[in-house]
């Protein structure tokens, strides 16, 4: 620590005798000045011992010493050393008193004491200071440097930081999730902090920040050297940090950002592993994806897995999201299997676990985020996702992830299973506005005829479509003969041009008729 009031007293070749503010004397010293100004305040920074004599001073008029103390006091000075037997042969009792009742400490110095033996004094001891802190952070960059080594995970380089820095660190992914943290206790001090570390995400790395409450005093600092951070290192103290502690947590972010810049490196090599070993599994060779696929997703091929196919035009928001789906998977020890595709990302991830929970999370937040008017395009990621599946049907799941995709695109939605087209009614699927488009078209003229009062063409065709063509089950519908409604639908024909003997015209007529039973009086 820093040289003391106390230390100087101490100093047995100094000689200094308190003759005021004895109970002040752990002030610690920046610097000791010497100044016979009557006024040496604008030139001060505050925690200097001041060195006087008294040349230029009214010492013994007690008013202009307690103006003199109180300015001295209100600029920060940490105390006043008066030299006598120079031009005072005591301590003029007036500024004893005016330091007494201001606070500030007053150390007498001898004659043989010279000003400068207390400036050497003080500025060995600042040198000492500063010589344990550089050693202290050396020692800590040496500590924290072999636990990074060991590879056994941020946990042991976050509790060295921790124990160096007298509180507490934790280590957060890109999401803003707590990945470790020492003590233990600390993992939910983090978590609070989570949105600010997601605001310190948004800005370039490396960034840091200050936040503070009633509890602690903590530094946020961003993990990373590129565009966007690539996680943050929290440290939570009682106080500012001193020069060791700073060396200490410096140290400890350029280990991180190393590790994880090392961790990035081989996530490339594990993504070209995994697109062979999906490319295998897409042309029908479970076996030989086994085989590639090792210990590293082999436990993933193992078990029901999803197949997601996540696309967007903006390559952050895919980042965002698939750095969100490998930290979930992290945590909770899934493996992932994740292999980008120009603009799109194909995932293989357990079914039921962690990461597909996540990425349903992630869309859910992005569709209540920013309702979309323009459809799926105006948001940052779209999301197909797959029935459960096995390594002999990949092929299959990734058809229906892409038509879960093209689904979740038309709708404006950010994340669409398959098993909401697979299962119940297709009826949900004619909300779409090409489908709507196509029921206008086929349907118009006989709106057009029917608002004309040349007969209800529309209500007479899907009575007999409803009843699947059986003339007289849908003429007791209408309420008209069956000859009346043979009628109809010989108009029906030759206003659309044509034959409702064709089941597939009698299809789409009756797909026609659902849409816009199910589009409201507006858009009909």
């Amino acid at each position: 620590m820093p040289p003391t009031l106390a230390s100087l007293v101490q100093h047995s070749a100094l000689k200094l005798t308190v003759r005021a503010g004895a109970d002040r004397l752990g002030t610690p010293v920046r610097w000791a000045h010497a100044s016979e100004l009557a006024d040496p305040v604008p030139y001060m920074d505050g925690g200097e011992l001041l060195l006087v004599t008294a040349t230029n001073l009214d010492a013994d008029d007690p008013e202009s010493m307690r103006r003199y103390v109180r300015r001295l006091a209100g600029a920060g000075v940490a105390g006043v050393g008066f030299a006598v037997g120079v031009n005072y042969d005591d301590v003029p009792a007036a500024l004893v008193t005016a330091a007494e009742e201001a606070g500030l400490p007053l150390l007498e110095v001898p004659r043989r004491t010279p000003f400068l033996a207390i400036s050497k004094a003080v500025s060995a001891a600042i040198a000492a200071d500063q010589y344990r802190a550089v050693t202290a952070g050396f020692e800590a960059q040496r500590e924290l440097t072999k636990a990074a080594l060991a590879g056994d995970g941020p946990a042991d380089l976050l509790a060295r930081l921790a124990a160096h820095i007298d509180g507490w660190a934790a280590l957060y992914d890109t999401s803003g999730a707590v990945l470790a943290a020492a003590p233990d206790w600390a993992a939910r001090r983090a978590a609070r902090l989570t949105p600010d570390v997601e605001r310190l995400r948004d800005r370039p790395a490396p960034a840091s920040v200050v936040v503070g409450g009633s509890e602690d005093r903590v530094e946020l600092q961003s993990l990373g050297s590129g565009r966007r951070a690539r996680g943050a290192l929290a440290v939570g103290t009682g106080a500012a940090l001193g020069t060791a502690e700073r060396y200490a947590v410096h140290s400890a972010v350029a280990l991180l950002t190393l590790t994880t810049a090392r961790s990035r490196s081989l996530q490339g090599a594990e993504q070209r592993l995994g697109a062979a070993v999906l490319r295998m599994l897409l042309a029908g060779q479970p076996d030989h994806a086994r085989a590639v696929a090792g210990d590293l997703y082999g436990g993933l091929l193992d078990a029901p897995f999803r197949l997601l196919i996540a696309e967007t035009a903006a390559p952050a928001g895919s980042e965002l999201l698939t750095e969100t789906m490998e930290a979930a998977a992290a945590r909770s020890g899934e493996a992932l299997l994740l292999v980008p595709e120009g603009e799109r990302v194909v995932v293989l991830a357990a079914d039921g676990g962690s990461a597909v929970a996540a990425c349903a999370a992630y869309a859910e937040a992005q569709d209540d985020r920013a309702p979309r008017e323009g459809g799926a395009e105006d948001s940052d990621v779209v999301v197909g996702l797959s029935a459960p599946s096995g390594p002999i049907a990949v092929s299959a799941a990734y058809k229906q992830a892409e038509q879960a995709l093209s689904v979740a695109r038309r709708r404006g939605r950010a994340l669409v299973e398959h098993e909401e087209l697979a299962t119940g009614s297709v009826l949900p699927l004619l909300a779409d506005d090409a489908v709507r488009a196509f029921a206008d078209g086929m349907l118009r003229a006989l709106y057009e005829h029917d608002a004309k009062g040349r007969g209800d063409l529309v209500a007479s065709l899907r009575a007999w479509l409803s009843r699947h063509g059986q003339w007289d089950a849908a003429a007791a519908d209408l309420g008209v003969h069956r000859h009346t409604l043979r009628y109809r639908m010989r108009r029906v024909e030759e206003i659309l041009g044509r034959s409702l003997d064709d089941p597939d015209v009698r299809m789409e007529l009756w797909l026609a008729l659902k849409t816009t039973e199910a589009a409201t009086p507006a858009e009909k």
